[in-house]
């Protein structure tokens, strides 16, 4: 039941994600943090199996920051959508990835993007994307009320209004969600929509 979705407004893209860590019936957390800063200027959001999800996505981090590291320049956020879409389609062909990805970046020549990567290797430029079974809901939604010339308050409207969306309609829905920005100051947290808090457990 996981949702990631996300949009691109006028001078930063904004991505959203679940925070439920599941398996089966059971929640193991409900603060699992699905959005991974990839550099300074890049985001990306992974649903998909778990274990898959972190390995590939950590992997795509490091290799982002060798690049830099071998080469003094990071890559665009184009670049790193192909090199992603590259890793996956040749994991395709041996030991394949359930995962689904929207990345999103933002460059001094070009902007904000936001790029659409699912499991089999498709990549895909969007203004707007989701995967997850929100994404039927986030989707509807963002069809509705997007505009490219969204302001920053105007696109966290947006997202809420597909958060609460989301969890009156979706029958198994995640109670929080995590939402990240990047725009020409860096790719930041924004924000945290909890509606279940994690209890700790007290030691015997």
């Amino acid at each position: 039941m996981e949702c990631v979705f996300g949009l691109v407004g006028n001078g930063f893209a904004i991505l959203a994600a679940d925070t439920s860590a599941v398996h089966s019936i059971l929640v193991h957390k409900s603060n699992e943090d699905k959005i991974m800063v990839l550099d300074s200027h890049k985001l990306v959001a992974a649903s998909g199996e778990p274990g898959d999800r972190v390995q590939f996505t950590e992997y795509i981090q490091k290799n982002v920051a060798l690049y830099q590291f071998r080469n003094g320049i990071p890559l665009t956020t184009a670049a790193a959508a192909n090199f992603t879409r590259g890793e996956l389609a040749t994991a395709l062909r041996k030991n394949p990835y359930s995962v689904n990805i929207l990345l999103a970046g933002h460059d001094k020549e070009t902007g904000p993007s936001l790029y659409f990567i699912d499991y089999i290797a498709t990549l895909h430029k969007v203004d707007k994307g989701a995967f997850g079974y929100g994404s039927y809901f986030a989707f509807s939604i963002m069809d509705r009320h997007y505009h490219s010339s969204m302001s920053l308050e105007e696109a966290i409207d947006l997202v809420d209004k597909c958060i609460m969306e989301i969890r009156s309609r979706l029958v198994v829905a995640p109670p929080n969600f995590v939402i990240k920005i990047v725009d020409k100051d860096g790719a930041r947290e924004y924000a945290w929509r909890k509606s279940v808090e994690d209890v700790p457990v007290a030691s015997a």
